[in-house]
Formats: structure tokens, sequence, C-alpha cells
């Protein structure tokens, strides 16, 4: 779910914090990519007709390896270098949120049938979504598929946005892409929505810098976590009848939620019992991670062609032809993204030799004061001589 109208509130109130980029702009650029919300999308969408989804001979479900190695080539093939980080165990603050999901997936499991009865096929398509769940062997299947692919893979020990987002403040990876906001609220200093998108649909990747959001709202960190838990979020409920803006309004007004909550209208305002806003707070700022010891070197091999045939065509049923073609591609990818951005080329580098010295002085106030007085004292010397 992310942050309730996070989206709508930054586009609103700081516009500056989001900005369109091509999806050829990442090129050469470390990605650290939600897998999980990435199979989410792939199992909804690649090849999905109503209730009808990709298989393979034996009847098992392959939208989530399509959909994972068509988008993952795209990806190779602009220069990008994807590292792709699965969920781990969920927190217990978030056990409340789960529970809601799989009583929606139950609802919708009974809409669809009865859609099916009456052939309404909007419903069928729409119900049919609604009942899809990303299973652990879903999850083990792309894992597999990626390393075949020579790209690297993180499990992380709780969220994957989190781990993510880690990956960003220590500066190993340049943005995390996915599509649940909650990345900005874990720190992510920069975050990609739209970046596993297919090409056909022709949508921008939407960036956004946290910097940017914090200065344009007049806010701090905590201040944005904050306000992010009174927006709603995964670990605890909202407060009825306070919206992105109100929240947004409170805590510019009270600085934090304690305050917040102190002097709001408990007549107008119902807190929900046990409101559990400080465990969400550190969980956000303190989020369970992998220490630096213990996190994979982020390294992308060339592909196993051998492996990639055999999981992919005689176990999945995928054509040949298109594998081989794939493969080819990955290794041409492989060696383009080896160039490096163009930026990387022309950093500063500090000049030993004695004139770029003192042309560097001479660019400096107080040196051209100084040099100005000595030519001045030289001046008024030679005039008594």
């Amino acid at each position: 779910m992310g942050i309730k109208g996070l989206t709508k509130l930054l586009a609103d109130n700081a516009p500056g914090a989001m900005k369109e980029q091509k999806f050829e702009s990442y090129f050469g650029r470390k990605i650290a990519v939600d897998a999980s919300m990435s199979i989410y999308q792939f199992l909804i969408v690649v090849g999905r007709t109503g209730t009808e989804m990709l298989t393979n001979e034996a009847g098992e479900i392959t939208s989530h390896l399509q959909g994972m190695f068509t988008r993952t080539v795209r990806l190779l093939e602009s220069g990008m270098k994807p590292v792709y980080v699965f969920d781990g165990k969920p927190p217990e603050l978030k056990k409340a949120e789960l529970v809601k999901r799989g009583a929606r997936r139950e609802e919708a499991t009974e809409g669809l049938t009865e859609a099916i009865e009456k052939g309404e096929v909007a419903d069928i398509e729409k119900y049919s979504k609604r009942t899809v769940k990303v299973t652990k062997q879903h999850n083990e299947d792309c894992q597999k598929l990626l390393r075949l692919m020579g790209i690297p893979v993180i499990e992380a020990p709780c969220e994957a946005e989190a781990e993510c987002a880690a990956l960003c403040k220590a500066d190993k990876v340049y943005a995390v892409a996915s599509e649940d906001m909650d990345s900005l609220t874990f720190g992510s200093p920069r975050f990609l929505r739209h970046l596993m998108e297919p090409a056909s649909r022709k949508i921008p990747v939407m960036e956004f810098q946290i910097s940017t959001a914090l200065q344009e709202l007049n806010l701090s960190m905590d201040q944005f976590i904050d306000l992010c838990i009174l927006c709603g979020c995964d670990y605890c409920d909202t407060i009825r009848g306070i919206g992105p803006q109100t929240a947004l309004k409170l805590i510019r007004q009270h600085s934090t939620l304690e305050a917040v909550l102190e002097n709001l209208n408990k007549d107008r305002y119902q807190i929900p019992e046990s409101w559990p806003y400080q465990e969400a707070r550190r969980l956000f700022k303190e989020p369970i991670v992998l220490p630096d010891e213990e996190l994979p070197e982020l390294k992308w091999n060339a592909p196993d062609e051998e492996g990639l045939k055999k999981f992919l065509v005689e176990e999945n049923g995928f054509n040949i032809d298109r594998v081989t073609k794939a493969i080819e591609r990955i290794k041409s990818a492989k060696n383009k993204s080896s160039q490096g951005r163009m930026e990387s080329f022309f950093k500063p580098v500090a000049s030993s030799s004695p004139a770029a010295a003192a042309t560097k002085r001479k660019e400096t106030p107080e040196t051209t004061k100084g040099s100005s007085a000595k030519k001045s004292k030289a001046t008024t010397k030679g005039r008594k001589k």
C-alpha cells in the first residue's frame, strides 16, 4: 500500500521534488528494485486475459518469469545495472495489514465466482486481479532466473523497501525502483516510480528526491516520517477524518505526532485504540536491514546460457529462439554498460602544476586584494626613487 495520498501531497506542496525522466536517462546507474512489487505487477498484467494466465505444460503460472525476464533484459539494454531485493519476514506490526489484504482477496474471490456465473467480463477482469498474491514459489522462481541472468539478488531480513533504501543511503545504488511511496519514508535519497512499466505503455519514469521534498515541505526527516504515519501506512490505521493535507497542516503546526495527538479535537477526531505510531516510527527510522558485512557483492556477471535455456525452455515452455536472442541481447548489453556514464569522464582533478595553482590563487578575493596591495606598494616605492 505504501503511504496514502503522498504522491498528490508532494505534487501539490513540493512539486520540485518530482521530475519526469526518460527511461534511458538511467544509463550506467545501479538501481535497487523492489522485487515483490514487480512480481505482483507481472502476475496482474503479463499474458492475462480474464482469469487466464501464462502457464507451462504442467499448468504452472509463468507470467512472473516472462515479465521478470523481459523487463530485466530491457533494463540491461538501456545500460542500467539492476539489483533485485526480495521481502523477508514481515514485521509484527504489519500483520494486521496482511490480514486485511487476505480478507480483501477472499471478498474478491467471492465476487469473481459471482461474475463468472453471470458472465460479466469487466467484473471478471476486475476481481481476478484482486485475487492475485505473490507466493514463496514465485519469489524462488524469479531469484533463480535472475541469478542465471547474472543479476545480483538480495534477500532482505524484513521489508524489501527498507533494504533498498539502505542500499541507496549507503551510496551502493543510485536509486530505488518501486511503486510504494514508503521507500521515501524509509529515507531513500532517490526513488523511481514506473521504471518497471512495459515500454508499450510509454509512461515516463517519475523520480522523487527526498532532500527537495523536505526543503519544499519545510519539514525535517523526523517530521516527514510522522507526516507519513498520520497520512496512513502499512503499520497502523489512520485517524478517520485526517487526510494528507490536514496531516501536513497539523505536523507543521505542532511539529511532532505527540503534540498533534495532545492538541487534537477528540470530539471531532477519534484516535484508534492502542494506536502504535511510536513503533511505526521506529520501524521507519531504524528498519531491520542487513549489516554491511552480510551484504552480497553487487556484481553483474555474464548469463548462464545453458542454465537459462534449461530453466526457461525445458522446464517452463519458453520459445527457444526468443530465449536465445534474449541471451545475445544480455551479452551485448553487458558490454555496453561497461562504458560508464559520461560524467564519470569529467570529474574535477586537482592539479599540482605551479601555473594552475597561481591561476587558482588569482581567483580568490583575498588573494586579489593582497596582490593589489603589493602592486600599489611597489609603485609607491618606485615613485620615491
